[in-house]
């Protein structure tokens, strides 16, 4: 897959959306947060590290491809659902939070995985999905909010926060429930917020997404965990894809009418019981240097015909203008 135009033209996308940033303000319903703000009280938190993300730092970029299964045109006419051929695919493993340290046993963290589909003629679509099914705010004020009391390290103001804040606690309470995840490839991945696809006869259709690993969601117990090297996931992953290609299903959890799209801290009703539609299948085939995903970033707002992100959702278009901040920081000389 020649990748250099793709990394070219998310470059200059991205320079372009902090210059607009910083020049004009972008309207919004929400009253403090931005990007610039949020990624100063990331760096506030876990430190500022020079040519590193300021979120998910801790990660290895992969390649792969997908192949879409038929069932999905059904749902969507976008193209990458919809190829007669297999997509290629750059990805990136990673641990939430901004430590470039973070250890792999942490179980309150959530994992990610991120990925650029490639559409040829130097286009892509972006997919950020992590491993919980929601987010851990419901706006941008309660991200900086709670970042913010965070890196006070006063344990009554956080403590005080989260009281306030119960929706806060729906992610860690949901990771600290599970095992810690064996392996980046043995983690069901979802996506927080709500998207609407629609296919090639117009109908519309509310969906989230989820990834399911064909080697089986599989955990670790606290203690062997914490006997292992803090980052065990990278050896382990490329002892993996040494014997064969890391696979996922991603699947489409279809939503139904009233189900609510402005908060990702929250799940849909009954979500585990309700119909999908299988999208296709991922494989992940190697390791990819890692300057190929640092040399652009991973936008969830860049969808395509087919696709639409929620429009009452703000932590969703934040996410990108944040993103933007942090990687023309990191692309600094």
């Amino acid at each position: 897959m020649e990748k250099l135009p793709m990394v070219s033209y998310r470059r200059v996308a991205a320079a372009t959306l902090v210059a607009a940033l910083s020049i004009v303000p972008i309207s919004r319903a929400y009253a403090e947060a931005d990007g610039e703000s949020l990624i100063n009280a990331l760096n506030a938190v876990f430190g500022a590290h020079k040519g590193l993300r300021a979120a998910h730092t801790h990660g290895q970029c992969v390649k792969g491809n997908f192949v879409p299964d038929p069932e999905a045109a059904t749902l969507t006419k976008a193209p990458h659902f919809n190829s007669k051929t297999p997509v290629g695919v750059i990805g990136r493993f990673s641990m939430g939070g901004g430590d470039p340290n973070a250890s792999n046993a942490q179980k309150d963290n959530v994992r990610g995985m991120a990925l650029h589909f490639d559409l040829g003629k130097d286009n892509t679509t972006d997919l950020v999905i992590i491993s919980a099914p929601v987010f851990n705010v419901r706006d941008p004020d309660q991200f900086l909010k709670l970042l913010t009391t965070v890196a006070t390290h006063d344990k009554a103001k956080i403590g005080e926060f989260f009281k306030e804040n119960p929706n806060a606690t729906h992610q860690a309470a949901w990771l600290n429930a599970r095992p810690v995840p064996a392996s980046f490839a043995t983690i069901d991945y979802w996506g927080v917020h709500s998207f609407t696809a629609t296919n090639a006869e117009g109908k519309k259709q509310l969906f989230k997404y989820k990834a399911i690993p064909l080697a089986g969601d599989v955990g670790i117990s606290d203690d062997d965990a914490k006997k292992k090297d803090p980052d065990f996931y990278r050896p382990e992953l490329q002892d993996r894809l040494g014997k064969g290609p890391v696979q996922f299903k991603l699947i489409a959890i279809l939503g139904e009418p009233g189900d609510p799209t402005n908060d990702p801290t929250e799940r849909w009703p009954n979500e585990d019981q309700r119909k999908t539609v299988t999208l296709g299948t991922l494989s992940i085939t190697a390791f990819e240097d890692n300057k190929t995903c640092d040399a652009n970033f991973f936008d969830p707002t860049n969808v395509v015909d087919g696709i639409e992100g929620p429009a009452n959702d703000t932590i969703f278009p934040m996410r990108s203008q944040a993103y933007a901040v942090s990687f023309s920081r990191r692309a600094a000389p």
